[in-house]
């Protein structure tokens, strides 16, 4: 019988020393969980350090070899650094303009990466019409040029 007490207050003390140990383990998580529970992640706006990646990004598309100049040519990196810029900004602005402070962001950041990229292509788009204009003779100079080719035509006849 005295062994049963002895295996009984082993018991007993054992319990006691780990409930204090479960109740503050316990405390902590409730801690935590409650911690998490105020946790608000926000997406937008995005930090300047991101605003600058996306413009870098813009640049190395605009004047590199990829998909895009293959259709509408490249850009020096110069002109494509403004123009990244440019495109950045007003995408940020439109996107700001719209944001909601009970919004999560999401929404908004699709909006952002969805302006940039209509206005990349309006950019490059606009490019590459101007240039084909420059390249193309005008309309006087077709006429003009029709005219010599006629009368030095008929002159050598």
């Amino acid at each position: 019988m005295a062994e049963t007490e002895s295996t009984t207050t082993a018991q007993d003390s054992a319990t006691a020393e780990t409930e204090p140990h479960q109740t503050q383990a316990q405390s902590q998580i409730d801690e935590t969980a409650a911690k998490l529970n105020n946790l608000t992640l926000r997406i937008w706006p995005p930090t300047q350090r991101s605003r600058d990646a996306v413009i870098n990004r813009l640049v190395e598309t605009l004047s590199s070899q990829s998909v895009l100049s293959k259709r509408y040519g490249t850009i020096p990196e110069d002109e494509a650094a403004s123009l990244a810029k440019s495109i950045e900004e007003e995408a940020f602005s439109v996107a700001g303009a719209a944001f909601s402070p009970d919004d999560d962001g999401i929404e908004i950041l699709q909006m952002y990466s969805k302006e940039i990229s209509k206005r990349m292509l309006d950019t490059v788009k606009s490019r590459a019409a101007t240039a084909a204009a420059a390249d193309a003779p005008s309309a006087t100079e077709a006429a003009n040029g029709e005219e010599v080719s006629s009368s030095s035509v008929k002159a050598e006849a």
